[in-house]
């Protein structure tokens, strides 16, 4: 059996060129990055802006298991089905991390007969947007310490520094560190800390920008310190906002790929969704939506995370609203979260499948409480039997919602043509779009709402120094702001070993800040990182490059 990174490179890539001219972008309005991947012009996005929107298509998922999903596989799939039924979609992903590509999770492009190439682009550098981000953030944090120790004008509380630098890569090393050692020419001696650059406010900034103006303006209102007296120090305070925006000024265009059946796909942006809020980038999504008649987007991890974020915080800032959304599951991970070992996967066990669906069905009720509609996708795999099959399907009947089997990985766009059928039917429904929770509630009021809501939890837990800072953010005029929380994937809970539908539980939160350049106010929960460290055994051990180029072991 070919891998992933096999397939991929034996793949007839056509230029990018003849790719957007399927959607009507001529080689003019593109900026190449060699053959197969280019930046759109801010030109082209502005002649796009008066065509009328297609449908908004978000493909989520249950809770991701070692067992497998594959989220972004059905997206890709899904994307060349819609090609298959002679329908005009254009898929929205996010960019992958080096982190992940590199730990244990590997690369975002997708899988089988349904990816996105330049696969080994995408995976590492791409068109250099993380970099930009990465030294954006890091220039930020340079003129922070430059401000201190050039006589600090705005008289900003060393031990009240907020702003991390970042890195894109997993170095747990550097989550808490001592900068400033040294003489005294070499800066205040102060606790420091880094997030991987997909936690970087700057990330959440760039995808929630509508423009340059808007980024410009968003940079402005990042908090980095506070003073002496307990007032926010911004970016714009300490003269940093042209600077960071000369380097995002290219960052901020989305990219165009295609998929292994030349389906345009457009990815920029790539916040994780279980410490950041999980989304590619407004202009991508609305570019998308100018383009064709169906956008197909994705949103990270499980929809607790990814979909909740996309829903409450990407859809209420931009003004979107899906038209239907694609849950994935599997039959394996179902039985997984049923308490089956992975090695077990393989043998129908429809016990465990019982128990175990019941993560699909709460995630189900999920979607439905924001009143649209849901398909479910089952992510075929060879183990997986008939009545295995039949149950799911019997059991998303009992939820009111429709399944398909998803071959895709196998079989690219022919496999995906039921799926898409029913997509397109669900996205004619009639449908009324809210929130989880209003603008008008407190911040402890909707950090209630969503562990209650989404996460089934019977109340939330705040740290006594977590409510002392919803109320410094409160008294500061950001208690309107919707929250973004950060939590674990692997469970609806904060406790990553409880799998299926856990109930009896709390959410504890242990702090809370705001990000008031990207719009919402983080909530670290549980024992959550913003900065990932590497397994015993990572990804990056199998990574190589063969006597004639070719990269090896990315998968």
């Amino acid at each position: 059996m070919k891998s992933d990174i096999e397939i991929a490179q034996e793949c007839t890539m056509l230029p990018i060129a003849q790719v957007a001219a399927r959607v009507g972008i001529s080689e003019d309005d593109l900026d190449l990055y060699g053959k197969y991947k280019a930046k759109l012009t801010d030109e082209c996005i502005k002649k796009l802006s008066s065509n009328k929107d297609g449908k908004l298509i978000l493909v989520t998922a249950i809770n991701p298991t070692p067992a497998g999903e594959g989220k972004t596989t059905v997206t890709v799939g899904l994307g060349e089905a819609f090609a298959k039924l002679d329908k005009k979609a254009v898929i929205a992903l996010r960019e992958p991390s080096l982190g992940p590509c590199f730990g244990i999770k590997g690369g975002a492009a997708g899988g089988g007969m349904a990816q996105v190439v330049p696969m080994e682009d995408l995976n590492l550098h791409f068109t250099g947007d993380f970099h930009a981000i990465t030294s954006a953030n890091n220039l930020l944090a340079a003129l922070l310490d430059n401000h201190i120790q050039q006589g600090n004008v705005k008289r900003i509380d060393s031990r009240s520094v907020v702003w991390k630098r970042c890195m894109d890569m997993n170095d747990r090393a550097l989550r808490y560190i001592v900068v400033g050692l040294g003489s005294k020419s070499d800066g205040f001696v102060r606790e420091d800390h880094f997030v991987i650059t997909v936690a970087s406010e700057i990330m959440a900034v760039l995808c929630l920008a509508e423009d340059l103006k808007d980024l410009k303006r968003r940079l402005g209102r990042i908090i980095v310190a506070y003073d002496l007296d307990g007032n926010p120090v911004t970016a714009e305070d300490i003269q940093a906002v042209g600077a960071m925006t000369a380097l995002l000024k290219d960052a901020i265009r989305p990219n165009i790929i295609q998929t292994l059946e030349h389906t345009p796909a457009i990815v920029h942006g790539g916040p994780f969704a279980n410490i950041a809020h999980g989304c590619n980038s407004v202009i991508a999504t609305r570019t998308a939506l100018k383009l064709a008649d169906y956008c197909i987007t994705e949103a990270g991890f499980g929809a607790d995370l990814g979909a909740e974020k996309f829903l409450d915080i990407k859809c209420r800032q931009a003004g979107l609203t899906p038209s239907a959304v694609v849950l994935v599951a599997t039959v394996r991970a179902l039985k997984y979260n049923g308490g089956i070992p992975k090695d077990q996967l393989g043998t129908e066990n429809l016990d465990a499948l019982k128990k175990g669906i019941e993560n699909l069905g709460k995630h189900i009720e999920n979607i439905q409480s924001y009143g649209l509609p849901v398909v479910v996708a089952l992510n075929a795999f060879v183990s997986d039997t008939d009545a295995e099959i039949a149950f799911v399907k019997e059991y998303c009947a009992s939820k009111n919602c429709t399944m398909s089997v998803a071959r895709v990985w196998e079989k690219g766009g022919e496999g995906g043509t039921e799926l898409a059928e029913l997509v397109i039917k669900a996205a004619e429904e009639k449908s009324e779009f809210k929130f989880c929770y209003p603008d008008d509630l407190s911040i402890t009021e909707k950090i209630e709402a969503v562990a209650k809501k989404i996460y089934g939890a019977d109340g939330v837990d705040i740290a006594s120094s977590a409510a002392k800072q919803i109320a410094k953010i409160e008294e500061m005029g950001f208690g309107n702001l919707p929250v973004c929380m950060a939590k674990t994937q692997y469970s609806l809970s904060d406790d990553p070993a409880l799998l299926g539908r856990p109930e009896g539980f709390k959410v504890h939160v242990r702090e809370v800040y705001v990000s008031a350049g990207a719009g919402f106010v983080v909530v670290l929960t549980g024992s959550i990182m913003t900065m990932p460290g590497l397994s015993k055994s990572p990804a990056a051990y199998r990574i190589d490059v063969d006597d004639d180029g070719k990269i090896v072991g990315l998968f």
